[in-house]
């Protein structure tokens, strides 16, 4: 891949191998060299087999400082649509919705809510929504019949994670625009929210390594 010189400048400036996160934060928003407002990603690499559903590492956490982008939340309901269109969700819908999903027509939303008395409708969509983490689940308060307060809360930072298929989780925890300590906030937020997903069948640290860029920076490993 061929990088800008604005990107093998800001490479040529790492002087240690691992930084502290306020190190990192400092380096990322100074080096952030784009014409718009850069998000800044933490990338996890987990001591997991991902082919082992126990060790899978699932979750959620609130962000204190939000991710600065604006969230879609879609609910799938039939009993609180009058709720959710309240609430402020962005698409709302039942069966119907449920029929073009599994026809493949994916709903253009960043997260999907649910009411319990939909899943067994929804579930034949899993092999959709799945693999795009989308799939609304208990264990990130996405099936839930407090619809009003899932919205809120997604809306005002929340953010559900999972590990990919290489043992990786990717999340967006802020904008290069957001002050240093917000950043600094958010990372360590995030990170004791996937400390806590730790089990029994996780032997070792859980976390491997960390990393953090903003969009078009290069990235830094984390102490």
């Amino acid at each position: 891949m061929k990088r800008g010189k604005n990107y093998k400048s800001a490479v040529e400036k790492r002087t240690e191998e691992r930084l502290t996160v306020e190190e990192a934060v400092s380096f990322v928003k100074e080096n952030a060299s784009a014409k718009f407002d850069e998000s800044i990603e933490v990338h996890v690499r987990l001591n997991i087999d991902p082919k082992k559903g126990e060790q899978s590492v699932r979750g959620s956490v609130v962000l204190p400082s939000g991710t600065g982008k604006d969230v879609r939340v879609g609910v799938i309901t039939e009993s609180k649509a009058d709720e959710a269109k309240k609430a402020g969700a962005d698409l709302i819908g039942g069966q119907d919705l449920i029929d073009k999903i599994k026809a493949g027509e994916l709903p253009a939303v960043d997260v999907l809510v649910a009411t319990p008395d939909m899943m067994p409708k929804l579930a034949p969509a899993a092999r959709v929504l799945g693999p795009r983490g989308l799939m609304p689940s208990p264990k990130t308060d996405t099936v839930t019949p407090n619809v009003t307060d899932a919205i809120n809360s997604l809306k005002k930072g929340k953010a559900n994670f999972k590990n990919d298929n290489t043992s990786n989780i990717h999340q967006v925890i802020g904008k290069v625009s957001f002050d240093a300590d917000k950043i600094v906030e958010n990372y360590k937020a995030f990170m004791d929210a996937i400390k806590s997903c730790k089990n029994d069948s996780h032997k070792g640290q859980l976390v491997a390594n960390t990393s953090m860029c903003s969009t078009m920076g290069p990235a830094v490993k984390i102490k």
